[in-house]
């Protein structure tokens, strides 16, 4: 685009601080929203699991026109050699000759134990033996959803506004969800979950965004890091809590939805974006979002703060008035090329890794909810860690370390014996707290690498290939009946990968946000100019 850029507007704002209440205020509601994300993606481990079952025993079966009362304590023998079939009974059934040894399928339905579940999608509509194909499809269709949100959200925000967009999905999350605790059939819950998983992704990463634009360079990257990325994981942590406490799957999802209900009253506290204001050349928005925050920080705000020949957008020509932003603009430099090139493959690596590790530990033999519990603890601790390093090390080496830390625990493990189950849970959720800590990262580190006038698209298409990469680890998890190691080493050479192509995006530690796509940063490597390539 032709003119200046909207010169330091982090310079320009300075004046607000970087925690003052506003901020804080900020922070504090959309963290609030990445908490109800952390669940909502995962509720699934719960509501759709598969309880013990076994055949149905009637009590008053008809078996050759004659009812039978089956004594209780002839029931077991009735159940058969698995969960999807039972014994047939005699044609002259008596209860000392009881069933013989053929077998029949479950003919009059199954019975689910209650031991950890009161009932689950499963158990309600008989999702096992020939129907067990059911339940890893709904499932798919949340990511399903996921896909589409990751592809639409974006194009949506950059034209919309931030604000609406979020609000928007906050509500598409929360009212599906209600509704789908209504379902009445299988049909009817994936078509909800589809919808569900639209409004879950494109609400986190609409506020990951307009948190980031809204804030300063300091107070961003801890939203980024100890708001966004800790309150998903929190919001993980409270899933088993949630779920030990209600065992039903109609009443969790509909607590669930209550935390996204409570928050729609902070549409009168969130303001939109004044970064994407400024862009679409409304001016004065933008500086009444400024100078609200200036009050409620109680501090003195210029009496002019945004200049007109500071602001691009103010005088853009009309064929730039009328230009709109598409996917197209994410390739039509070689810096925005080569920046949305390497995001979509690292997400995509770190992706796979993260989620492929994540089902294999609520996969471990033991307590469900424990289990689910440990994986979101190694979570918060990784966020934290990143929190502390963050502002510390470069973006690109802290981004390789972690990476690199990963892969290389997860190819130890071909050296462990197979008999050692412990070391190999113990390398493998070590190994998680590495992708775990970089999967935050990559949110911090491609806002900052994105420019404003299309980050919402490129942070979607980098979801988009994020979304593949959760569907594609389970079947990655599978390969582990085959061999049991070969997952961690596919896990672990994904990585080392991801963590060789990290090394070359340029470092956005205590630089401001770009605005316009000609402010988008080349890449690292010999092909660059010394001068730029340090950028």
């Amino acid at each position: 685009m032709s003119g200046g850029n909207i010169k330091d507007f982090d310079k320009i704002t300075s004046f607000l601080g970087d925690y003052g209440f506003f901020q804080l205020l900020i922070i504090g509601v959309l963290s609030l929203s990445a908490i109800t994300c952390g669940y909502a993606g995962t509720i699934v481990v719960f509501v759709s699991d598969t309880p013990q079952h076994h055949c149905k025993v009637s009590t008053n079966s008809t078996r050759n026109g004659t009812d039978v009362e089956v004594p209780l304590r002839e029931w077991s023998s009735w159940i058969g050699p698995d969960s999807c079939s039972r014994y047939k009974l005699d044609g002259n059934w008596t209860e000392t000759a009881g069933p013989s040894n053929d077998t029949e399928p479950c003919l009059d339905g199954w019975v689910f134990s209650t031991e950890i579940y009161t009932n689950t999608i499963v158990s309600e509509w008989g999702l096992v033996c020939e129907s067990a194909w059911k339940v890893p499809f709904s499932t798919s269709l949340f990511f399903v959803g996921t896909l589409i949100g990751s592809c639409v959200c974006g194009q949506l925000s950059d034209r919309f506004g931030r604000k609406l967009v979020f609000f928007f999905t906050m509500a598409l999350q929360t009212v599906t969800t209600l509704i789908q605790a209504t379902s009445v059939s299988w049909v009817m819950f994936c078509v909800i979950n589809c919808l569900r998983g639209l409004g879950q992704i494109s609400n986190y990463i609409t506020s990951l965004v307009l948190g980031s634009e809204i804030l300063g360079p300091k107070a961003r990257v801890s939203y980024a890091v100890l708001g966004h990325c800790l309150g998903f994981g929190i919001g993980y942590a409270l899933l088993p809590l949630l779920g030990y406490l209600i065992r039903g799957w109609r009443m969790l999802l509909v607590t669930s939805a209550i935390p996204g209900l409570l928050l729609f009253p902070a549409w009168w506290v969130i303001p939109e974006s004044p970064r994407w204001l400024l862009q679409k050349g409304r001016v004065k928005e933008a500086e009444l979002v400024i100078r609200t925050a200036a009050k409620w920080n109680r501090v003195p705000a210029p009496e002019i703060i945004f200049r007109s020949n500071e602001c691009s957008e103010v005088k853009k020509n009309e064929s730039e008035e009328e230009h709109t932003y598409t996917y197209l603009d994410l390739i039509r430099t070689p810096n925005i090329r080569n920046i949305t090139i390497l995001g979509v493959f690292i997400w995509l690596a770190a992706t796979v890794v993260f989620y492929g590790l994540s089902l294999n530990t609520s996969n471990l033999n033991g307590n469900v909810y424990l289990n689910c519990f440990i994986s979101a603890a190694i979570d918060i601790m990784a966020y934290l860690a990143t929190s502390v390093l963050v502002n510390r090390v470069s973006r690109p080496i802290l981004l390789f370390s972690m990476l690199m830390f990963c892969g290389i625990m997860l190819l130890v493990i071909k050296l462990v014996p197979e008999d050692m189950h412990v070391m190999f849970q113990v390398l493998a959720l070590v190994g998680k707290t590495g992708v775990s800590a970089a999967y935050c990262l990559v949110f911090v580190f491609f806002t900052e690498l994105i420019p404003t006038v299309v980050r919402s698209m490129g942070l979607g298409i980098a979801s988009t290939a994020a979304r593949i990469g959760s569907i594609v680890s389970p079947y990655v998890i599978y390969m582990g009946k085959y061999s049991k190691i070969l997952p961690y080493i596919v896990f672990g050479v994904v990585s080392i990968m991801a963590a060789a192509v990290s090394i070359l995006l340029p470092d956005t530690r205590n630089r401001k946000l770009p605005d316009l796509i000609n402010e988008a940063r080349p890449i690292r490597g010999c092909c660059c100019p010394k001068e730029t390539a340090t950028l």
